[in-house]
């Protein structure tokens, strides 16, 4: 079974680009959307040529529309490559530094990936390099090594998670392209409907697909995608190697969930920026991390190289680590929950996983605004604030 996509106009505005993209070719009495296709084995014709499906850890069609309308989303030139898990296309982006090379990193980085890098340098795979990816100067002497050796790779995030730091994406590029290393984007946080990493001077884009693209917290997958065939043929290669394939049933449920991306992402966004604003005026809340508001350090240049701000933001609750506890106890309609990007809303004290660096202040809340009635959402943030106002009143903390 091979998969044949329906045309479509050209320039399609990205919203109207996840409804359709990713469609079968259209026939009489033929389905919209593509079938799952529930198969290892594949026939062959005695000869294997370049484009067989060959084998189920290769390819499968229920793949290739998600791929495709990925790419799309991304700009990119080729089809996009779905992997397993959000770190299995970490793992295979991390795969593409060249032994003893040099990876720069922002501090302030995916837990998991961050992880991966520091166990991976510390075993002599490469030299990692932190930084505040909001400091250009400190990003291109990184890059540049300073006398030492230079970077292989760039890996940005933008906003970081969880301290929602903007790094200045083009320039940052165009540094790390200089010293010949090449740059990969984890663009999870913002979407493709946000930013184009890729336009930005990005040589690859990572997602953790569980997040937004699928956007209803029932399936596990990693992306990446990419223009250059080179990256390409290594990433595949990784992948059917290491074997860190995605279920068909998981593609189809992406690529379901990727249908309302648009309406769920101008939702939140729009919920939590009035959160936001609202939160930076309460008195329980010590600061506010929103590049959406003015008063945001990264604030300009979200605003030149971004189409909006995001659905993530994070408060820093006043009375410290047991009171933001406490407000996370009181509340009702947010969920306390580790991930993010699903269409309901999600809170967690980020310094409760023992891996978050030290830098992460210990008071912080991490909140994923779903699209649930934003009075409702704040209804219950105010109650659970006031609450906490209560626990500070009684213990005189």
């Amino acid at each position: 079974m091979s998969y044949q996509p329906a045309s479509h106009p050209d320039h399609l505005s990205p919203d109207t680009v996840v409804v359709a993209a990713g469609r079968p070719e259209r026939g009489h009495d033929t389905p919209v959307n593509p079938p799952i296709v529930l198969s290892s084995t594949y026939v062959g014709t005695g000869t294997v040529v370049d484009g067989d499906r060959a084998y189920g850890r290769y390819s499968n069609p229920t793949w290739d529309p998600l791929e495709d309308a990925l790419a799309q989303l991304e700009g990119a030139t080729l089809p996009a490559l779905i992997f397993s898990s959000g770190l299995a296309a970490v793992s295979a982006a991390l795969s593409l530094i060249p032994a003893g090379g040099v990876l720069v990193m922002p501090a302030h980085s995916y837990q998991g990936a961050l992880v991966m890098a520091q166990e991976m340098a510390a075993k002599g795979s490469f030299t990692l390099r932190t930084v505040d990816i909001a400091n250009n100067d400190e990003v291109i002497a990184a890059l540049t090594g300073a006398g030492d050796k230079a970077a292989s790779m760039l890996w940005l995030e933008s906003p970081t998670n969880p301290m929602l730091e903007v790094a200045d994406m083009q320039v940052l590029c165009r540094s790390a392209a200089a010293v010949g290393a090449l740059v990969v984007t984890d663009n999870t946080f913002s979407t493709p409907l946000v930013q184009k990493p890729l336009e930005l001077g990005s040589d690859v884009v990572l997602h953790s697909v569980t997040k937004y693209l699928a956007g209803h917290s029932d399936v596990i997958m990693g992306a990446l995608a990419t223009s250059n065939p080179e990256i390409r043929a290594q990433l595949l290669h990784h992948r059917s190697i290491h074997g860190a394939i995605a279920g068909p049933f998981e593609a189809w449920l992406a690529l379901r969930g990727l249908r309302t991306l648009a309406l769920r992402v101008e939702r939140s966004q729009a919920s939590a920026l009035e959160l936001a604003n609202r939160l930076d005026m309460h008195d329980g809340v010590e600061k506010v991390l929103f590049p959406g508001l003015p008063s945001d350090p990264g604030h300009v240049r979200a605003k030149a190289q971004m189409s909006g701000f995001g659905s993530i933001l994070c408060i820093q609750i006043v009375g410290g680590e047991e009171v933001a506890d406490s407000v996370v106890q009181a509340l009702r309609l947010w969920t306390p929950a580790t991930s993010l990007g699903g269409v309901e809303s999600l809170i967690e004290r980020r310094r409760r996983h023992a891996n978050e660096p030290a830098s992460v202040p210990a008071n912080l809340l991490r909140l994923s605004v779903g699209i649930e009635n934003v009075e409702d959402l704040w209804t219950d943030l105010e109650q659970a604030l006031a609450h906490s106002a209560q626990t500070i009143s009684s213990t005189g903390l």
